[in-house]
């Protein structure tokens, strides 16, 4: 189906449950400025309850590492095959990359190449990875759209066109946070220590970090009575890993509260958050919410990465990349990050009983959470989604030979 003036096509293209997130809230932001559009691609249930028409099922691309992505390379290769082709039938007058970097960048390249405009929302962490990635990511994109402040200063360097939109989390949380409604909205008492555990959205996280996480939870809970321990899982999927991992492990004193999503209030109504590296990082950030984080991939993306020198810093939790870009100092670690073999329950269980029986630590923490959250906010008045609408409109109007 091909576009008329008074129907145009914006095409999205999300892989995760964040990206969903995100492609909604745009979703809302461009059809105030194009009322009759029709938007179609990609995309999950947040999105499709925008009107949104999603060819595939999102899951698709929720891959992560080296190893994850091998093992499925010919069906996403089907799959970027059928969906450039259709792209290129349908002639959107944009198209859009929600992060998903290793399927959506290859896309949007070939359909660039076409003569299409794309936008790539949500940078690749070039400023962890090999910069010089920046370049790539411009010959697929004529527009990158970035969430953190350090990156459009990376792009420039090589003239890639990159706009700071704002990070859409910190719209969603306050810069002080209230931890009684969240305890009250969750039916926890106000007065006991909670614990909240993320062990990641993924089923291969899950399958890497479920054990060592919630082996960690116990051995906190043993050493500190009265602990509630809240588990949220991302998803309906996760849920069901979660209660099968916890109906096979010990039956003792921990008994936690295993909820269906609700991760914001889990983490505020939490002292403590013990969580997968990732986006989940900046929401307990953004929560004022001290943590531990720990992560781990196959041995053999560990492998990849290491051997091929790709890994440009030594840290990993996004309030302590942040805390560095924005001159808390070159050696500023507020998250203690317990890494590949480092990830053992019996390490992350001893760091999360520090912040607990830290009390000064902890509110050093929050003060420094608290000035990363209106680094996030910038100079922009409004809403993130907003000002990424504005900048895919701002492209739009451009003569097409303007844009790179």
């Amino acid at each position: 189906m091909s576009n008329d003036s008074n129907s145009p096509l914006i095409a999205i293209i999300a892989g995760e449950d964040s990206g969903d997130q995100l492609g909604a809230d745009l979703i809302v932001a461009l059809r105030r400025h194009y009322p009759h559009a029709r938007f179609a691609g990609i995309g999950g249930p947040r999105m499709q309850q925008q009107g949104f028409e999603s060819w595939h099922d999102m899951r698709e691309l929720s891959l992560f590492g080296f190893a994850e992505v091998v093992s499925h390379l010919p069906r996403l290769f089907a799959l970027r095959k059928e969906l450039v082709a259709r792209l290129m039938a349908e002639k959107p007058i944009v198209v859009i990359g929600i992060d998903a970097p290793d399927f959506n960048l290859g896309v949007e390249r070939r359909l660039k190449q076409a003569g299409l405009r794309t936008v790539h929302y949500v940078s690749p962490s070039i400023w962890a990875w090999r910069e010089n990635r920046a370049e790539k990511i411009g010959q697929s994109a004529n527009r990158v759209l970035c969430l953190f402040p350090m990156e459009p200063p990376i792009y420039g360097k090589h003239g890639i066109d990159a706009r700071f939109v704002g990070h859409p989390l910190a719209d969603r949380f306050p810069l002080v946070s209230d931890r009684i409604p969240a305890r009250r909205a969750l039916q926890l008492p106000l007065d006991v220590p909670v614990l909240a555990v993320l062990p990641g959205s993924r089923h291969s996280e899950l399958e890497r970090l479920g054990a060592p996480f919630l082996d960690a939870a116990r051995r906190v809970a043993a050493a500190l009575p009265g602990l509630r321990v809240v588990i949220p899982a991302a998803n309906p999927r996760a849920l069901a890993t979660l209660k099968t991992m916890l109906a096979r492990g010990p039956h003792d004193e921990m008994m936690p509260m295993l909820l269906d999503g609700q991760a914001h209030d889990a983490m505020l109504a939490a002292d403590v958050v013990l969580l997968a590296s990732g986006t989940a990082t900046l929401e307990a950030m953004l929560a004022k919410r001290p943590m531990v984080v720990g992560y781990r991939v196959s041995p053999v993306s560990y492998r990849i990465a290491r051997m091929l020198n790709m890994l440009k810093t030594d840290v990993y939790a996004l309030p302590n990349i942040l805390a560095r870009a924005c001159g808390m100092g070159a050696d500023a670690m507020l998250v203690p990050e317990l890494m590949q073999d480092n990830c053992t329950a019996a390490k992350l269980a001893d760091a999360t009983l520090e912040l607990f029986h830290d009390s000064e630590r902890r509110g050093a923490i929050v003060a420094a959470f608290e000035q990363l959250h209106e680094s996030l906010r910038g100079n922009l008045h409004g809403r993130a989604g907003d000002h990424a609408a504005a900048a895919i409109v701002e492209l739009l109007d451009k003569p097409a030979t303007a844009s790179r």
